[in-house]
């Protein structure tokens, strides 16, 4: 057998997603072949400090492990990592960094939103995952949604403002919302995810309390319209050339599919592959994909959707550039029932990360100057 890929896991960070994230990369520790792969776990406290732990030998039983201390630990995990920005080209940045690739198993702002991928691509390091823009674009509901429109993606209906704008003349907003979109309708932070933050307001005292509650969380705000409509998601993986899975639906507990419904409750339903007409199935997974390559995504994302009830019109919701990824999330489920198991899938996102990194190391950055 040949050497071990060595694969930095980075996970935690300083996120309202930071426990997601400490789920997410204890699954994947548990997944891992350790005859094919050196894991080496690098964490980031809630408070933003970067620790790094020795290589793995074995996965750890529980989440609780990946917290480390003081004790065995380098708190200045950053310096290895970006040794290598002093190299020169063609040099052993594995030697220099302690990994072949990284895997970002973070969720949320600070992780997700193209931040640590633009510090992987400063320090030249292959990493799993979209890169700075399709982070980014994924992460900003409002500039995603502009996108999609570029696009001529269908929709639902939505507003947007800023926390200077609102303070300014919320009256106004109030307004556009009630005649725009009318009641209910969704408010959220512009920049979250796993459903942080999301409230729906039935009446105008709901949507000042939602507004007020979302501004917690991100100095932007959308809203949207309303949709009564069943929620179908499809995993997306690939480069330049991605694949669909087979659609799944999410059957929500509560009122809507917001945190706890998520995470705490347990009783969401999720039907993969979904119950769809097979036109209905092959749209999705074409509207999926022409996404995917719409925010330049790579490695991998998924990709919701409403779908109306009354007239079954397919309405695209976003698209999560890291998907929620232990073996029972959507993502990794929707490809199981493709034909591709949690440990495949792995292979192959490792393989891409790989294959984008050797890519563009083609590009001339120097401008055409010999």
């Amino acid at each position: 057998m040949g050497e071990k890929i060595k694969v930095g896991l980075l996970y935690g960070g300083k996120s309202g997603e930071h426990e997601v994230s400490l789920q997410t990369a204890l699954a994947v520790m548990k997944a891992f072949d350790y005859t094919k792969y050196e894991i080496k776990p690098f964490y980031i406290t809630k408070q933003g400090e970067w620790r790094s732990g020795a290589p793995l030998l074995k996965a750890p039983e529980e989440v609780a492990q990946l917290r480390f201390g003081d004790a065995g630990t380098e708190d200045n995990a950053l310096v290895p990592l970006f040794t290598g920005l002093t190299e020169k080209a063609g040099s052993d940045r594995t030697a220099a960094s302690g990994v072949d690739v990284m895997f970002p198993l973070l969720h949320g702002t600070f992780g997700e939103d193209g931040t640590v991928q633009g510090l992987l691509e400063m320090a030249n390091l292959p990493y799993v995952g979209a890169g700075v823009l399709a982070s980014a674009v994924g992460m900003d509901k409002i500039m995603m949604k502009k996108v999609f429109a570029e696009e001529g993606i269908p929709q639902c209906a939505y507003r947007y403002f800023n926390r200077t704008q609102w303070q300014k003349d919320p009256h106004f907003f109030v307004m556009e919302v009630e005649v725009s979109l009318g009641y209910p309708c969704f408010i959220k932070p512009a920049n979250l995810g796993s459903s942080v933050g999301i409230s729906k307001a039935k009446n105008r005292e709901e949507l000042l309390q939602a507004i007020a509650y979302a501004f917690r969380f991100d100095r932007k705000v959308i809203v949207e319209e309303f949709v009564d409509a069943r929620e179908i998601e499809v995993s997306v993986l690939g480069n330049d050339e991605p694949r669909a899975s087979v659609p799944g639906e999410v059957v929500s507990s509560g009122d809507f599919y917001d945190y706890n419904a998520k995470y705490i409750d347990g009783k969401s339903v999720m039907q993969i592959p979904a119950q769809l007409p097979e036109e209905t199935a092959e749209a999705v997974r074409d509207m999926a994909v022409r996404a995917f390559l719409a925010i330049d995504g790579s490695g991998l994302s998924r990709v919701d959707f409403f779908m109306r009830k009354d007239d079954g019109q397919l309405l695209i919701n976003e698209v999560n550039t890291m998907p929620g990824f232990t073996p029972f999330s959507m993502y990794p489920l929707m490809w199981k029932e493709t034909g591709l198991s949690y440990q495949e899938l792995l292979d192959k996102l490792i393989q891409l990360a790989l294959e984008r990194h050797a890519e563009k190391q083609q590009i001339d950055y120097s401008g055409g100057a010999e």
